[in-house]
């Protein structure tokens, strides 16, 4: 089973690399199943109900988020209807929408795992806690189990990668709009990137215009961000799982250009 995993979608150019390459990339690679992070699809903060419906048609199976998904305060009524598009797990009970999902792929049946870190990030619930609780009763009803960890710490992200080795396909990384270079088969079969990187313009600072992330570390100066202009690109990484198992054999990292 062939499974995209694709890094932050981030404003227009974003949104427009996802609908140009995201069907041509389902055909080049086989792709059985796709998910895509969602939560900088709207000018960069969030992500609005008419941009997640033009994901999911552009072939996404399942919408990842992070620490921007209520940025959009319209969101809301949208996601508590919409179980496709997912929030943290670890946020506090009682928060609206889903943390993860299990969908159908042919004959085979796929858990989606959306975990926030907490360093220099929100203090919510332990996303590592979290993971215990929900991965056995995941696989209870199935063996392919994938794991978005939206972090800001790179040692946060691999040290969930090591904590779930060999319970989950994969844990990929999403939050810093920069690929690393350190895609990997942990021990037991678990797929692992640090980062998927952005989908979205590739002559900014992590998808915002240059100048004006320049002028903010020369001035420190409050300044409302946009979204930088020029070429952009999709990036993420394939996937291979044995659906019997749940174990991956192989981890590749996508950079294309839109």
């Amino acid at each position: 089973m062939n499974i995209l995993m694709v890094g932050d979608v981030y404003g227009e150019s974003g949104r427009a690399a996802v609908a140009t390459l995201l069907p041509k990339l389902r055909r080049e690679h086989a792709i059985d199943f796709c998910v895509v992070n969602v939560e900088n699809a709207a000018g960069g903060f969030g992500v609005t109900a008419p941009i997640a419906r033009q994901i999911l048609e552009s072939g996404a199976d399942v919408m990842t988020s992070g620490n921007h998904i209520w940025d959009k305060k319209e969101i809301v009524a949208y996601i508590v209807k919409e179980n496709l598009l997912l929030r943290p797990a670890n946020f506090p009970a009682g928060t609206p929408g889903a943390g993860h999902v299990t969908v159908k792929c042919g004959p085979h049946k796929i858990a989606v795992v959306n975990l926030m870190g907490r360093v220099f990030m929100l203090p919510i619930d332990c996303p590592f806690r979290k993971a215990d609780e929900l991965v056995p009763e995941l696989r209870k009803d199935t063996p392919i189990i994938l794991v978005d960890m939206h972090c800001e710490a790179t040692s946060e992200s691999l040290a969930m990668g090591w904590y779930l080795a060999g319970r989950v396909s994969a844990v990929v990384g999403t939050h810093r709009h920069v690929q690393t270079a350190d895609e990997r088969i942990l021990p037991g079969g678990t797929a692992y990137i640090t980062d998927l990187g952005l989908t979205g313009p590739t002559d900014g600072v992590i998808g915002v215009d240059r100048d004006q992330i320049i002028q903010r570390f020369l001035q420190q100066m409050p300044i409302r961000f946009e979204t930088a202009k020029g070429p952009a690109a999709l990036q993420g990484v394939v996937i291979v799982v044995d659906p019997d198992t749940g174990r991956s054999s192989s981890i590749r990292r996508l950079s294309v250009p839109a």
